[in-house]
């Protein structure tokens, strides 16, 4: 037996980003990732405080948009979801990092080929319009 719930991912507040997400948000615009040094490593997505000790983070770095499925669900395809069929919303491991990325995992719609530690990659919209969305999904990688 499995259990269902809707969702809506939303966050229904404004509020300014900062240098730091502000830049990671732009470079999601330009197909570029970006995280920024901590005492404990490059954490992505990039906050502008660490979140284990309060202190303010370091440089940003650009980092390749690869990286490790740490954990996942799968979810039925809805109108409006990032891709036509069925997916998982996984956190995402990004190479050389610490913390984790939530986003999208596409494997066609075949729910045997999400697992924990898939090895994905970034897609980026074909058709992108300088829009946050422009950073579709991830892929699994090829062997």
């Amino acid at each position: 037996m499995s259990l269902s719930a809707p969702y809506t991912i939303e966050f229904p507040f404004r509020r300014t980003v900062g240098p730091k997400i502000g830049t990671f948000l732009a470079g999601l615009r330009e197909a570029r990732l970006f995280g920024v040094r901590t005492a404990r490593g490059v954490l992505c997505p990039p906050l502008e405080f660490d979140p284990v000790d309060g202190a303010a983070t370091g440089e940003l770095v650009e980092l390749e948009p690869v990286g490790t499925v740490t954990t996942w669900t799968w979810v039925p395809a809805r109108p409006g979801d990032p891709v036509a069929h069925d997916f998982a919303w996984a956190l995402i491991a990004i190479d050389g990092t610490v913390g984790a990325l939530f986003h999208c995992v596409d494997v066609g719609g075949d729910q045997d080929q999400i697992k924990t530690g898939l090895r994905v990659r970034a897609k980026w919209r074909p058709d992108r319009s300088g829009d946050l969305r422009d950073l579709w999904c991830f892929e699994a990688e090829a062997p």
